[in-house]
Order: structure tokens, then sequence, then C-alpha cells
């Protein structure tokens, strides 16, 4: 166990004192990032190396690298990448699952100018095809287990097998590794790189449509990084556990940047396990831990573990956390602090929840107001579009009032924490952007997202734009209905739709449940009318033995909203509203309905 660690469970500074100390450091952290424009990521650990190069930088079951490894393995791919006649800007994509090699992977790759696509490694055909292509990669690395998807990569592309495989006919990049030296680079052993230059792509999760890449700028990596580092008060004793895919930002930039920005460590677990989370943290004494909201959920579901309460946690950080959820699963697992936050891959603005409100995802006080130039407007489901005045100009949302979020982009030499990097599609990207929001000629960038803002200054995540719909002439949102719906007795899961019916205006709500043996559709209905609006109850009820996740736990829609309140292709398990309760719908009544 590591003694050094300063803040053991149960010590908590007060909220108002820790929440300015919070955004101080992370302003310290960020604030002279352009005056050392050619200090990327990698380099901050090539400072570890030579300071404490024995420390853990990276861990897991399977392989553990020092700082001085990480830097050494790093040097490795970057000289591989000269040695290919890599020039600056062109693609590399990496398909490798979960391990400390990853980051090595990524760091040395960025380092000499080469811009690294981060493939999801549940993708098969054609998305996986589509995320290649738009990548456009000059070569694919590939990781053995993945060596059978080759055929995949377009035919321009030269592909790499990582480790020993089955795959014969690609050279194994490991091997080609082995031969070169992990020597520090000379200068003049690569182009010159700065922060301005691109990193990364990464792509949206694709709950509908193919995923599209978004562009992450070394700027970029350096500022999540660096400002996760100071919220969280990251420090070289910390050690985070990350069970979060590496292929997207949290689990494999603002997870591991933070603590490596540091001097920190990170524990890499390949998967999230419900059943070994809690002897994982005990095991590798984590004091920090990255989630995703319903991760936390899927552990306060589980049965109870001797080791839940046994851990040296101080502070838990993470997107995506129902307020339902919330302080049961602070109380039941002895969290000291939660720090919510909201922020997107290519968004220009973030949002942090440091007072630990439960429910909220973040406020912005006024000495940093200028630091996070968002807004709420008014939001027309039936347009798709933010409302617009008669002098064509957005209109800004009430104080408790739901609206779309947006950020003001900054133009030309503005601040790069606030610019649009967007996707490769040009298109895609300007899909993004709304001009002339309050003033001729500014722009901001639309997130997809409502929100409110209360009284008190905080942000609450309302739901998503293709999320939510209307019915009766009232907006409904499909997280406030599923939080009412999860709170019933007898119901594990609840995913919330709208869907078309016959001669109706708008969409009806539907929830598709995974319940248990207490399920009582008479009592649920009287459990929706304390907490619900008659017009945001759900019409229909669909009982399913799972629900279609994305590999972030977001649920999948498209197939339930296809299919509807359809008892066949339903598979015969659906209720519709009928005088105050919930009958059975048989196919007679549902062509009545229709």
């Amino acid at each position: 166990m590591n003694s050094a660690i300063a803040a053991p469970a149960g010590s908590v500074a007060p909220a108002g004192e820790s929440a300015n100390r919070a955004w101080l450091r992370a302003l310290e952290m960020t604030a002279r990032l352009d005056q050392a424009p050619l200090r990327l990521l990698a380099n901050v650990v090539e400072e570890w190396a030579g300071q404490t190069g024995a420390a853990p930088a990276l861990l897991s079951d399977t392989e553990c690298f020092t700082y001085a490894d990480l830097a050494g393995r790093s040097r490795r791919y970057a000289r591989w990448a000269l040695g290919e006649g890599l020039a600056k800007g062109d693609v590399v994509a990496l398909m490798m699952s979960n391990r400390p090699e990853y980051m090595a992977a990524w760091l040395g790759l960025s380092r000499v100018g080469v811009v690294v696509a981060l493939i999801n490694t549940n993708l098969r055909g054609d998305g996986l095809r589509h995320c290649l292509a738009v990548a456009n990669p000059r070569h694919v690395i590939l990781e053995s287990g993945f060596a059978t998807l080759a055929s995949n990569a377009p035919h321009t592309a030269a592909v790499w097998i990582h480790g020993q495989g089955e795959d014969a006919q690609a050279p194994r990049l490991d091997l080609a590794l082995e031969g070169l030296t992990d020597a520090p680079l000379a200068e003049g052993e690569g182009p010159d790189v700065t922060l301005a230059d691109p990193a990364l792509l990464i792509y949206t999760s694709g709950t509908t449509g193919l995923p599209k890449a978004a562009r992450v700028s070394h700027h970029r990596v350096m500022s999540w990084s660096g400002w996760f580092a100071g919220i969280l008060d990251a420090r070289a004793e910390d050690r985070l556990y990350d069970c979060l895919p590496m292929y997207h930002s949290v689990g494999g930039v603002v997870a591991t940047g933070a603590l490596l920005i540091k001097g920190g460590s990170v524990v890499v677990r390949e998967r999230f396990s419900a059943s070994q989370f809690w002897s994982d943290v005990a095991r590798w004494d984590c004091t920090l831990f990255q989630y995703i909201g319903e991760l936390c959920r899927y552990l306060l579901a589980a049965p109870a573990s001797p080791e839940e309460r046994r851990h040296r946690l101080r502070m838990v950080c993470g997107n995506g956390l129902r307020p339902e959820v919330w302080t049961a699963f602070q109380d039941r697992f002895a969290i000291p602090r939660i720090m919510e936050f909201y922020a997107a891959t290519e968004g220009n603005f973030s949002l942090y929840n440091v007072e630990g409100e439960p429910g909220a995802i973040g406020r912005v006080p006024a000495f940093m107001a200028h630091r996070f130039p968002a807004a709420i407007v008014r939001f027309d489901p039936d347009t798709g579009a933010p409302e617009r005045d008669a002098d064509g100009r957005c209109v800004r949302c009430a104080r408790g009032e739901a609206g779309e979020a947006i950020g003001r982009i900054s133009a030309g030499d503005g601040d790069p924490a606030h610019r649009f990097e967007g996707y490769t599609s040009r298109a895609e990207t300007e899909r993004k952007i709304l001009r002339d929001v309050f003033a001729p000629g500014d722009a901001w960038l639309r997130t997809g997202d409502l929100m409110r803002l209360d009284v008190r200054g905080f942000y609450y995540f309302v739901d998503r734009l293709g999320d939510t719909f209307r019915w009766k002439g009232e907006n409904v949102a499909t997280t406030e209905v599923a939080e009412a719906l999860t709170g019933a007795p007898g119901v594990i899961e609840a995913c919330v739709y709208g869907v078309e019916v016959s001669g109706a205006d708008g969409r009806a709500g539907m929830a598709a449940l995974i319940t248990d043996a207490d399920f009582d559709p008479a009592q649920l209905a009287a459990h929706l009318a304390e907490r619900l609006p008659a017009y945001a109850r759900p019409v229909f009820l669909r009982l399913v033995d799972r629900l279609a996740a994305t590999e972030t736990f977001k649920q999948k829609k498209a197939d339930l909203v296809r299919e509807g309140f359809d008892p066949w292709l339903a598979g015969g398990r659906v209720y519709v509203a009928q005088g105050g309760g919930y009958r059975r719908l048989d196919s007679a009544l549902h062509g009545k309905i229709l």
C-alpha cells in the first residue's frame, strides 16, 4: 500500500474553498500552454522519464510501463514512422485493445506529426470500413486478435499486425519495433510538431448513423490533460483506475493524460467488469476512478462485495451519472467526492461540477465566465433547429427552461480552446455550426444536447436532441422519463423513445423495460402518475430481455423505434396505457390504435 497518498477516504474540504481551489489549479495548468508550442504530451512523458524514470506510468495485468519504459517505447514508434517515410499530417489507423502499449503507440506516432485514428475495436463490416475510409490512412495497425479484419482496410493502406497471430500475410509491427533503438530522439530527428498540429482522429459513438471522425489537436490533448489534472488535484502519488475504451477521448486521453502530466499512474483494464471492479481498485491501491454513469448504475445493481468499501478512492470523475443513482452510489461505496463534468470530443466548451451537487453537470463561477462562452437557446423539435425571433436571432432560454446548449467559436487567433476543429467531413463540420446567432457574423457550435440552468447557476443535462420528442404539444425528455421508470418497483432498466401513431401529431412515448419478478404494470402506472405529467408518461411499454448499447453504454434505439408498438415485431410483450393503467396489446387492439 502507498502510504504517501494524502487524502484518505472521508476527508473533504469545505465545498466553496475546494471549488475555488480546483478552478485555480486548472487555470494554472493550462494558462501558459501557448508559451511552449513544441511541448506535447509525449514531451511531458520524456520529462518525467528524466526525473523519475522508475516511477510507474501505465499498469495492467499483462504489461506495466514505468515512465522510462513508456518514453522508450514511444520513441520506437516514432522511429518506425520516420523509417516508413510517414510525413507530417499522414494518418495511421490504430486498432488495439486497452493496454499500456496503446498509449505508447499514439504518443510516439503523433510526436513526429503522424495523425493517429483511434478505431473502435467493436466495429465490423460496413462500420469498420467506413471509419477506416474517412481516415484515409497510409498504414493500419491491427492487434493480432483483430488480424482477420485486415480485408476491411483501404487497398491503398499498408497493414501491420502487432503480436503473434494467424495472419502471415502482413508484417509484424512488434518485431519491427524490436529492431529499433529506444534512445532519445536526436535534435532534427523528425519534423517540428506544435500544439496547433493534429494529433488524433477520435470517432463519435454512432448511436444513430455512422460515426464521424473528430479532429483533435495536440493543443486539445494538452488542454484536456492539464485541465483535468487541475480539477482532480492529480498528484504523482495518485493512481487512477481506467476501464473505459481507450479509443474514446475520456478513457484514452482525459483519464490517462491527467495523471501522466502530473507524474501519476494509470491502471488500465481491458474492459469493465462489475464483479471484478472493487477487487481491482483495492488490489491496485487506486485513489481515483474515471467513470461513465452507466458503470455506476451497474455497480449499484451488482451483489455486495466485501471489498466495495475497502478502497482508498478519494474522488471519482466522469459524466452521465443520473440523479437517482448519484447519492445511492456515493453512500453505498463510501465515495468521498464525485466530480461530474460535461464535454464532447469535438466540443469547444466544457462544464465541471466541482461542488459535487448531485445531478448537476457543472457550474461556472463568475470569475471563469469568460473562459466558458456557453449559452442555452430555445429549440424547436419540429424543425430540428433552434428557434429564431423576428430579427432572425436565436432566443436565450430563461432560468429553468430547457434548450440546446451552444458554445461560441473563437475566430482567427482567438482562444484555441474555443475553436471548433471539426470532422474529416466538411459537410458534417458545417452542420454543427450556427451562424448569426446573437449578432451578425458570430458563430456557435451546436452540442446536440438539451440543458437547463437553475437559479443558482448549475447546469443540468436534460436529453439528447435526437431523443427528445413532442407529444400533445409538449416536449418530452426521454432521460427524465427513464429516471422515473427506473425508480419503480420491478424495473431494472428503461430505454425511452418516441414512436409514430397513425393520425396523431408528434410521437407517443414508449419505453422498453428490463424487469424482474416484482414488476406489475398497474403498480408502475400509479408510480408514474405521481412523478410525471400525463403527456410524459409512456403510452406504450415493451418488455425485453436485453437492451442494445454502444461500447460506452449509450442505448441504441434505432431498432426499437423502427419496430414501434407492433406486438408481432416486439415479441408480443407490449402494453398500452388505458383507463389509468396498462393493458396487454394484442393484434386487434393494435389495429384500432393505428
